[in-house]
């Protein structure tokens, strides 16, 4: 089951993907409020938030991934202009 927490102090959402699959590595990475209020229909506080989080957890999770990928492990934050940027088979 996917979780997620909303974060006030950073502004975002925190959720964990496993890029060697469910058995391995855990990786921690945040969205932020902003593509979810404006990309992902969230319209309220921490909860709306969150519930934008797991009602696109696809979509944000692939691009989570790509990013952990990119990034060679170094921490990701996803912002608006990345889901903007993401090519179509990620985000569409």
């Amino acid at each position: 089951m996917t979780q997620a927490i909303h974060c006030f102090d950073t502004a975002s959402v925190r959720f964990a993907i496993h890029p060697a699959g469910p058995d391995g590595e855990r990786c921690i990475v945040e969205i932020a409020e902003d593509p979810l209020r404006d990309l992902f229909g969230a319209r309220g506080g921490g909860d709306s938030l969150v519930h934008a989080y797991l009602m696109n957890a696809d979509v944000i999770n692939a691009l989570a991934l790509a990013r952990h990928r990119e990034t060679r492990g170094r921490p990701v934050r996803l912002e608006t202009v990345d889901f903007e940027t993401a090519d179509a088979g990620v985000c569409g």
